[in-house]
């Protein structure tokens, strides 16, 4: 037997004991084969045994290749500019993004392995770009480039179309010949070069004359572009259709969800719509998944507070709630905890309200209002199911954290959300909100207050002397040798930002019986506090002022993030 035969065999058993054919009709497709000698693949989807999407993410499983649903897929109009409409449709290819800082062009290709089409691009290119091919299904690809070549898929071009021309409101929900309508190309063009400039969060913002774009941009929004208002009622009529809203519906709010392939992964983005005095405002918040969850160890902690957290999700009832405002990464910590606890041996279970990240193995639900579900009453079904690990999306009242302390009570880990400045901070929270000192005392083993802060750049960043009222803000003595920190200065790599990326800022503040006797004492805040010091307690302050004296970050960023008053009052 051959080794493509073997090859072609070990398919047939995957997919028969995937279920996704039978024995006979793997049969008939190896007697195709020796008919036809085309890939057994591709005969099971001309017999109609399977479809492509199945085999191509079987395929992708045995030979370890990532692949990609090119279905939904919205091609970069810089990476499809640099291979010709010909060229592709002869190798097969589709290429999917570019990234023009690291020179990295990402392509779809039906055989990852081909190393003479491979070759053939890399000599088209001159050598100036490293090519990163994604498994996707030959059919696909052809719709693919019929689809997103012969059309402009700039922003700026697709722009010009718009004013040269009429549009068809009509054709913005039509499923074929889409690509057609240039506003169906703007608004997956914007998204596009959202998610390329890892934004977290899109703004569609109408003013009386004008239709403004900006992004979030590691937790900074900036302006991309402004365009006349007579483009927002079609944008806002597609952003709807895509992502299932009521096109009629503008005087009430509305939420919806779209999911596109965008750089070869799969990106969801939720959208919500708010009525205002010039129409309605439309934010997409980028869920991102492959970016959103890190490891555990990725995570930034210094080494002692991370020795810390793991001792805290080693103990297996009570609960750990994570703490800060939007947008500051409380999500990505409460999942990268849960990817490190996540084994066969444990039942996890999430409540959350919607769910952005899906997981294997964890047994995910929304809590909504259109659901009929809430949190309070969610736990308790939760608990029915044998759960080891629970995870709440956020404490908001009584009867919430009433249920989350009732399953910590009974044997259960969980894990949720506060809305608080700091650790200490959500002891006062949780009395506020009607829960006991004696039931908080005991119950909860830890709490993590977390903010995202932006990075220098590396590039360009510059130092700077030290005065004294950076020494006073620093906590930096007399003593210290430190003369210099950093600041930022702004290049070509960072966008003139002077910042790139985040890094994120978390003190750790772990319970142990003292402190749960102060608790239920009733001890001030400033007894916690300088119990929790005493145990080697950071604060996000000493964590943040760390970070400038390492000059990962600078002083001004800090106090951007952090209240520095209450430091410069003590020092």
């Amino acid at each position: 037997m051959t080794g493509a035969h073997k090859k072609h065999l070990r398919l047939g058993e995957i997919l028969v004991a995937r279920g996704v054919t039978t024995p006979d009709q793997v049969k008939i497709a190896l007697t195709e084969q020796k008919k036809s000698n085309e890939h057994l693949g591709k005969i099971m989807v001309r017999l109609g045994f399977a479809t492509e999407s199945i085999i191509r993410d079987v395929i992708g499983g045995v030979i370890g290749q990532e692949s990609v649903d090119l279905s939904n897929a919205v091609a970069d109009g810089e990476a499809v500019g640099l291979i010709p409409k010909q060229m592709a449709r002869r190798l097969r290819v589709l290429p999917l993004t570019y990234d023009g800082a690291r020179k990295i062009l990402t392509i779809a290709m039906a055989d990852t392995f081909n190393v003479v089409a491979l070759d053939q691009i890399n000599t088209h290119l001159g050598g100036n770009a490293e090519v990163i091919p994604i498994l996707a299904g030959e059919a696909e690809i052809e719709k693919a480039i019929d689809k997103f070549y012969g059309f402009e898929l700039s922003v700026d071009g697709i722009l010009n179309e718009i004013e040269t021309g009429e549009i068809d409101y009509q054709s913005l929900d039509a499923e074929t010949a889409e690509y057609s309508q240039p506003v169906v190309r703007l608004v997956n063009a914007l998204l596009a070069d959202a998610v390329k400039r890892n934004a977290s969060d899109i703004h569609f913002e109408p003013e009386e004359g004008f239709l403004r774009f900006r992004y979030r941009i590691d937790g900074v929004m900036k302006q991309i572009r402004s365009l006349h208002k007579n483009y927002w009622s079609a944008i806002a009529v597609r952003v709807k259709v895509m992502s299932g809203m009521d096109i009629a519906e503008t005087r009430a709010p509305q939420d919806g969800r779209i999911s596109l392939s965008l750089s070869g992964r799969k990106v969801d983005f939720r959208v919500s719509t708010l009525p205002t005095v010039h129409g309605e405002n439309i934010v997409l918040r980028v869920l991102d998944r492959q970016k959103g969850i890190v490891s555990f160890d990725q995570l930034g902690l210094k080494e002692d507070a991370q020795n810390t957290l793991k001792l805290m999700v080693a103990r297996p009832e009570g609960i750990i709630l994570v703490t800060g405002p939007t947008g500051s990464g409380k999500t990505t910590t409460l999942y990268s905890i849960l990817s490190y606890l996540n084994t066969e041996s444990v039942n996890i279970m999430t409540l959350e309200d919607p769910v952005e990240y899906p997981t294997t193995m964890i047994r995910q639900t929304s809590a909504s209002e259109t659901s009929r579900l809430d949190f309070a009453s969610g736990i308790r079904s939760l608990m029915r199911q044998d759960p080891d690990i629970i995870l709440v999306g956020e404490i908001r009242d009584e009867d919430t954290a009433s249920m989350a302390f009732r399953a910590a009570m009974t044997g259960h880990q969980v894990f949720s959300t506060l809305h608080t400045n700091s650790a200490l901070g959500s002891i006062p929270r949780l009395l506020d909100i009607g829960v006991k000192p004696d039931i908080i005392a005991g119950n909860i083993i830890g709490i993590i207050a977390q903010r995202l802060i932006r990075s220098l750049c590396s590039k360009c960043k510059v130092p700077g002397p030290l005065g004294d009222l950076e020494r006073n803000l620093l906590g930096l003595k007399v003593t210290d040798k430190q003369k210099e920190i950093y600041n930022s200065k702004g290049c070509d790599v960072c966008g003139n930002d002077g910042y790139k990326g985040r890094i994120a800022l978390q003190e750790v503040l772990h319970f142990d019986s003292d402190m749960d006797e102060l608790i239920a004492r009733k001890g001030t805040q400033r007894d916690l506090l300088r119990m929790a010091l005493s145990k080697g307690f950071r604060t996000l302050a000493d964590v943040g002022a760390s970070r400038v004296l390492d000059g990962s970050t600078s002083l001004e960023e800090m106090s951007r993030v952090i209240d520095l008053t209450a430091r410069l009052k003590t020092n």
